[in-house]
């Protein structure tokens, strides 16, 4: 399956430009995007979309771009079972779409087990930064994997080097997004 997934940045050229040069079969968001930046996607709709909000995001343009929002939702696409997750680690007093880690502990209790789990967060100690509170990943997130091991975790939020960058949790595979990437899943 080759995936188009976007996160934190607009993409480097425009998305129409990257689908005409690339046959994707899904379309994947990870946040700290707005409607401006994706404003393209509202006129594809013979490709599935996907996505998680950032903590930077509204939390209001899923739906006018025909994005499924994946929150704490699952789906299945070609045999392949997706969830997700939204926000980051909450850093401040504010409407943004975030968590304490308390809360995202209860919200993945009882999650099931996916196949590529999406978020916008890192897993705590996990291409994260966790000296700085804005850029700390999720315990959570990180203990959902552990235990229900999916074959893919993908997120942005962070700016890990890419050559540093931590690819495996055990057997999950462990995917940076920053801008745009096509990925073979």
């Amino acid at each position: 399956m080759k995936i188009l997934a976007i996160a934190d940045r607009p993409p480097k050229q425009s998305i129409n430009k990257i689908l005409s040069s690339d046959s994707v079969d899904l379309i994947i968001t990870l946040g700290d995007l707005d409607f401006f930046d994706l404003k393209e996607l509202k006129d594809i709709n013979d490709i599935p979309k996907i996505g998680v909000y950032g903590n930077h995001c509204s939390g209001k343009y899923f739906e006018s771009l025909g994005i499924k929002n994946m929150h704490l939702q699952t789906w299945e696409f070609q045999g392949i079972t997706f969830g997700g997750f939204e926000g980051s680690l909450k850093y401040k007093n504010s409407n943004a779409i975030m968590y304490t880690q308390d809360e995202a502990s209860r919200l993945l209790e009882d999650f099931p087990k996916v196949d590529v789990l999406l978020a916008h967060s890192p897993p705590y100690g996990i291409n994260d930064e966790p000296g700085d509170p804005t850029h700390t990943g999720l315990v959570a997130l990180k203990k959902y994997i552990e235990k229900n091991q999916p074959k893919y975790f993908l997120h942005g939020h962070t700016y890990p080097d890419n050559s540093e960058a931590i690819q495996r949790i055990g057997q999950t595979q462990i995917i940076y997004i920053y801008q745009d990437k096509i990925l073979n899943l």
